[in-house]
């Protein structure tokens, strides 16, 4: 039989139970559909992620106190023998080759005083450099001065938010707040920088490092952030960190951690909940595959007297085989179609009624679905068809 009247054949087998083909073919659909709109949801998460931490450059490596796996310091109360991190420990690795900028880092949450107003923000000690690392940019003013110009007076910058709260539309360039215990004057203004992860960039206020580990009675930075140029290679730069800093310290008591590898892993543990995700979806296609057995099961009962006379009339086991076969595969992949233009439609409209949600569809996974559709329909029809190539041609004529 020829390959063309094995596909018309089958084909006319689908038409003539339609209703049956159609419910078989929604089973298949439904879960090709669950499969790209739950993936859509996962990638365009993933993207979301990835873009919230890379808005503030790739080519940055945080240095923390205190030898650990994770990175970080230890938590404030325990003890630790870790020597601390100074700010000419920051000033020395702005020195390293590769390196274009490097800030110290203090954080604390205090209450800000101005015009006024009171209200409680998010302060960072930073340095001249800060802007640089972090892709960070002025609104109006100045950011703090660098080093060896007046870089630890009392200035401070102010986040957009933190800004509008307490000065609204007036220019708040040369007003004096207060910020815990502490005066200061009031230097420039940061361009808005919205959220991260949750987290309100804006609310913020931005002094001099000396006078945040002043503000917090600490005795040693929290971070230092090194941003490096674009064309060297972050193993390098992070090996001439460790060096400069293991020649300062005497022994290696800090963490070391680039964005790069963060981001590596951060992508590596996206993708296998985008995965996961998909894997959740694809349950539906294996009530679709029971569909497909069990129409097919019924197929090859109803049509014993065909079978039988075209075994009579000379056709192979073969391609009895291959006829019912394909008759399957084609159910799958027209329900893998179906399910395909259902899924993408479903996930372009997700993104109109709520443009907040992430959705980005990986067309990837879109055709893995497609191709995983067919797979099934082979994988499903293999025992209908095993078992109509079996049947005894005499005994098939004399069934009803």
């Amino acid at each position: 039989m020829r390959f063309a009247d094995s596909g018309r054949f089958a084909l006319q087998a689908i038409v003539s139970h339609r209703l049956r083909s159609f419910l078989t073919l929604l089973g298949i659909a439904v879960g090709i559909a669950a499969v790209i709109l739950l993936t859509s949801i996962g990638e365009g998460v993933h993207q979301y992620v990835l873009s919230e931490f890379t808005q503030f450059g790739t080519n940055v490596i945080a240095i923390a106190p205190g030898k650990v796996k994770t990175g970080g310091q230890p938590p404030s109360g325990i003890p630790t023998t870790a020597r601390l991190l100074t700010m000419e420990d920051a000033l020395s690795l702005k020195q390293l080759p590769n390196v274009t900028a490097a800030t110290p880092l203090v954080w604390g949450n205090s209450e800000v005083g101005g015009n006024g107003r009171l209200r409680r923000s998010t302060i960072y000690g930073v340095d001249a450099d800060f802007p640089r690392v972090f892709s960070s940019s002025l609104n109006i003013g100045s950011f703090l001065p660098r080093a060896g110009a007046g870089s630890s007076r009392a200035f401070v910058v102010l986040g957009a938010k933190l800004r509008n709260e307490l000065f609204g539309d007036v220019n708040p360039l040369g007003a004096r707040v207060r910020i815990g215990g502490l005066h200061f004057r009031v230097i420039g203004v940061m361009a808005p920088k919205g959220q991260f992860l949750g987290i309100d960039l804006d609310d913020t206020a931005f002094i001099p490092a000396e006078r945040a580990l002043e503000l917090y009675n600490r005795e040693g930075l929290v971070e230092i952030h090194v941003a490096y140029a674009e064309n060297a290679s972050s193993v390098k730069v992070a090996d001439a960190i460790k060096d400069r800093l293991i020649m300062r310290h005497g022994h290696e008591d800090f963490t070391i951690t680039t964005q790069e590898d963060m981001l590596k892993t951060l992508s590596n543990i996206l993708n296998i909940l985008t995965m996961a995700v998909g894997a959740l979806g694809g349950i539906s296609l294996l009530v679709g595959a029971v569909g497909i057995v069990t129409i097919m099961t019924i197929s090859v009962t109803e049509r014993t007297n065909e079978i039988g006379l075209l075994v009579a009339l000379g056709a192979r086991r073969q391609s009895i085989l291959g006829l019912f076969l394909g008759e399957s595969i084609i159910l799958a992949a027209l329900g893998g179609l179906m399910g395909l233009s259902l899924g993408a439609g479903l996930a372009q409209l997700l993104r109109l009624v709520l443009p907040k949600l992430p959705v980005h569809t990986p067309w990837s996974f879109a055709v893995g679905a497609l191709v995983m559709s067919a797979i099934i329909g082979l994988l499903a029809g293999v025992l209908p068809a095993r078992s109509a190539a079996r049947l005894d041609p005499i005994e098939a004529l004399r069934a009803e």
